[in-house]
């Protein structure tokens, strides 16, 4: 397409890399709509998202972080918060579940 192709000219000429992505890997836009919805407000009284991040100061997989707290079922829930919030980080390579790396975020 020809905006594409002067898109391309344009950020050579400033010395940038330029490309087009069309679509998703199926996993990406399942685990996106799943985090998505700690976007929303919410209270977290027993101090979950603290304990979270307490046990996320090394990788750990998703399961064992949510083992690792006081209530592991309503642990998950604050555990896909943290992410959507950025406040911890993992690779959206592969789906998202207890098995997936989760790693701590820079100070």
């Amino acid at each position: 397409m020809t905006v594409f192709a002067a898109t391309g000219r344009g950020a050579a000429s400033a010395g940038w890399r330029y490309l087009v992505v069309t679509g998703w890997r199926n996993n990406v836009a399942d685990t996106v709509e799943a985090l998505a919805r700690g976007r929303r407000r919410h209270t977290d009284p027993l101090g979950l998202e603290d304990q979270l991040l307490g046990a996320a100061v090394r990788p750990r997989r998703f399961g064992e972080l949510v083992a690792a707290t006081s209530r592991p079922v309503l642990a998950r829930d604050h555990l896909q918060r943290l992410l959507w919030k950025r406040r911890l980080a993992f690779d959206l390579n592969g789906p998202l579940g207890d098995g997936t790396w989760i790693y701590p975020v820079g100070p």
